[in-house]
């Protein structure tokens, strides 16, 4: 069984709903969700947030915290999570936010950072994974299944 099947029969089982706010993925999470059938009865909305503005209009990333600790941080990432989980009502809520490449990397943000968010029920867990210069759309394939992944271990 593929890992968004497993996702989506535990939160169906647990009657929980899962949102999404992607910016690294911009909608890769959410699309690789709804490939399952009966991923309606938990997935209502997913916000794909890939500008600052977004971020803050969406999902009340604060301005300040982008400032002070960059858009590709853990700081923005729980944010992001906190603020889909509450626009979406839902239990669950997996972000990226990161640097896809092949530019756009610093050296204390590199090409192939993603920070990730997981709000389950009221609690955050934020996670930083460096993927490498793998090519922009490796980064973004790696991205999605890592956080697959993640929140399966973490929902267990």
């Amino acid at each position: 069984m593929d890992k968004e099947e497993v996702l989506v029969n535990y939160l169906i089982d647990k009657k929980y709903h899962i949102t999404f706010a992607e910016s690294l993925t911009a909608g890769m999470l959410a699309a690789k969700l709804v490939n399952v059938a009966n991923a309606s009865m938990v997935l209502n909305e997913s916000f794909v947030t890939y500008s600052n503005e977004a971020k803050m209009k969406y999902l009340n990333v604060k301005k300040e915290t982008i400032d002070k600790y960059s858009v590709v941080s853990e700081e923005v990432a729980k944010e992001m999570a906190i603020g889909a989980a509450k626009a979406a009502n839902s239990n669950i809520a997996v972000t990226t936010t990161g640097v896809a490449g092949p530019t756009g990397g610093t050296e204390k943000t590199p090409v192939g950072m993603v920070c990730f968010g997981f709000y389950i029920n009221g609690d955050v867990v934020t996670k930083t994974k460096y993927f490498g210069n793998l090519g922009r759309n490796k980064v973004r394939f790696e991205a999605t299944n890592y956080a697959f992944e993640e929140i399966i271990e973490l929902l267990k």
